[in-house]
């Protein structure tokens, strides 16, 4: 026979729910168009909990899981869910997930609809088979606070304050976990994490890709696969763009001249600085500072 699942009614539980006339009204005014949290809780210790949805639910269901162990099934894929990670579920996906029958978890969740749920859905769990909607939430803690923040808010009552407020904190969670997948990894002492903190700390580094590999602890084609499938760009580029941001902070905060800004992130030609800076701002490092004081 079938374990029974149950849905709610656990010691300690927080449930809210939206009536469904209320999701029109506000899927049809500004900001909780984008994004809406229809239904949010946290159970706590839910033994015995879980769903069982062969048509999938209508919205995008986002849970965290805090303490104990479960499992979801979708895509033909059956995984274990463990403190710190994060479940995201596509709507209309057929799924069934479950509390540990001997060490049930404690969640925090949220089902999201609106015009940027799909948006986040791809960047987060993608649509093809090989890609988890299980992952590891880099910081799991802010997780929480931000699914507390969303319950919180419908708490309180349906109004549209609340529904926004309700709204924003669920795009920075989803936002942090689209972040958190693109980045790829959450492993301390991870050696891609390492090399970006040693070229953001040295931004006068003059490391090449192969030194930077040998860091890394990589071959040099390796290192820049890894490297780019972490950060979206190449090394090179990467570097550019540190020196680039931390340049237009001295522009905006001292009156150091453009060869000394250019010394101090890493230039020893302020020609040549100028024209990586123009090609990432649009304008010349002048230009750039006085474009900034007349505004």
């Amino acid at each position: 026979m079938a374990p029974v699942l149950i849905r709610d009614g656990f010691p300690g539980q927080r449930l809210r729910v939206l009536p469904r006339p209320r999701v029109v009204e506000a899927l049809a005014e500004p900001i909780t168009d984008r994004l809406l949290v229809t239904d949010a809780g946290h159970f706590p210790h839910a033994a015995a909990h879980g769903r069982s949805r062969p048509r999938g639910a209508d919205e995008v269901v986002v849970i965290l899981c805090t303490d104990g162990t479960g499992h979801v099934e979708l895509r033909g894929q059956r995984l274990g869910v463990s403190p710190g990670d994060v479940v995201v579920i596509p709507a209309g996906i057929p799924h069934r997930y479950r509390a540990d029958p001997l060490d049930p978890w404690t969640i925090w969740w949220m089902h999201v609809v609106g015009l940027d749920s799909d948006a986040f859905v791809a960047a987060i769990a993608g649509s093809s088979a090989d890609c988890s909607p299980v992952m590891p939430a880099h910081d799991p803690y802010a997780v929480r606070g931000a699914l507390e923040h969303v319950l919180v808010s419908l708490e309180r009552d349906d109004t549209v304050a609340s529904l926004r407020s309700a709204s924003g904190a669920a795009w920075g969670v989803l936002a942090q976990l689209a972040a958190d997948r693109a980045r790829g990894t959450s492993e301390a002492g991870d050696p891609i994490l390492a090399v970006q903190d040693y070229l953001r700390e040295n931004l006068d580094s003059t490391a090449s890709v192969a030194e930077l590999a040998t860091m890394a602890g990589f071959s040099d084609s390796h290192f820049s696969a890894r490297f780019r499938q972490a950060s979206g760009t190449s090394v090179v580029e990467y570097r550019k763009r540190l020196r680039s941001a931390r340049a237009r902070e001295l522009l905006i905060t001292t009156n150091a001249s453009v060869a000394e800004i250019a010394n101090a992130v890493g230039y020893d030609d302020p020609f040549y600085f100028s024209r990586h800076f123009r090609a990432i701002n649009g304008a010349s490092p002048s230009q750039y500072r006085a474009a900034f004081q007349d505004r």
